[in-house]
């Protein structure tokens, strides 16, 4: 089941709150409360909430909740961004792939690259590259985050420190009006911001339901990106800024 961003942030309410009411989402979301409770019905087929009068709470036992709701979203515009993403990245080179659902994508986008070196800290996309027998895969240390197989903290900044790579994957948990890439985590950041530092050119990974999201902690400015590689086409203010910096945008369809 493909997740839609309204399904996607009930999910992520439910989790964080503990129960999610129809009521209170039908004026959250601005829609029909049938609407609401087809969402719900739909989440509690997918295994992800658990109906209750009134509502719904997080199915008892679920594991990395928010992370499967995550992948879920969008996953056909994501296969697409990282299709787009793998063609720019030639065989024969270094890069780095960091935390995200996009940038898992782009690993799986790279099973047939030849002799490609990817550094990480994303325990998901070092599983999923095992399967490429021409890539050398090299794991960062760090803090452990369950949730989502993620390494961070100040042992994964010094281990992107040792490197000089081609080029950098990044994902971003939002991407505001100004063309600031976003997240939550400060200890994320931290170790994005020292990946950018060690990639001759970056790669941001990013699809529309990152546009306009809050979140508290800059990673960097498109205008420090060779390219990002989107789904839809950037709000035209932020598309003049990315001409303007020689950011190129990548409408991937």
């Amino acid at each position: 089941m493909a997740l839609s961003i309204r399904q996607n942030e009930i999910v992520e309410l439910a989790r964080a709150e503990g129960r999610v009411l129809v009521d209170d989402l039908a004026q959250r979301f601005e829609v029909t409360l049938q609407t609401i409770r087809r969402d719900l019905g739909d989440l509690a087929e997918a295994g992800l909430l658990e109906r209750v009068h009134g509502g719904a709470v997080p199915r008892a036992g679920a594991v990395n909740l928010g992370y499967e709701a995550r992948r879920r979203l969008n996953a056909e515009a994501k296969a697409a961004i990282a299709a787009a993403c793998a063609a720019a990245i030639p065989e024969n080179s270094s890069l780095i792939l960091n935390l995200g659902t996009t940038t898992e994508a782009v690993a799986q986008a790279l099973i047939n690259h030849a002799n490609i070196t990817v550094v990480t800290n994303n325990m998901n996309v070092a599983n999923i590259l095992l399967a490429n027998p021409g890539c050398e895969i090299m794991v960062a240390g760090g803090a452990l985050r369950r949730s989502d197989g993620g390494l961070t903290g100040e042992l994964t900044t010094q281990f992107f420190e040792q490197f000089k790579v081609d080029c950098a994957v990044i994902g971003a948990s939002a991407l505001d009006e100004d063309g600031d890439l976003l997240d939550f985590d400060l200890a994320e950041v931290r170790v994005s911001r020292a990946i950018l530092r060690q990639a001759r050119r970056v790669f941001v990974v990013a699809d529309h339901s990152k546009l306009g999201r809050p979140a508290p902690a800059r990673i960097a400015s498109l205008s420090e990106v060779d390219t990002i590689f989107t789904d839809l086409p950037l709000p035209e203010a932020l598309m003049r800024r990315c001409t303007e910096w020689g950011t190129k945008v990548q409408v991937c369809r």
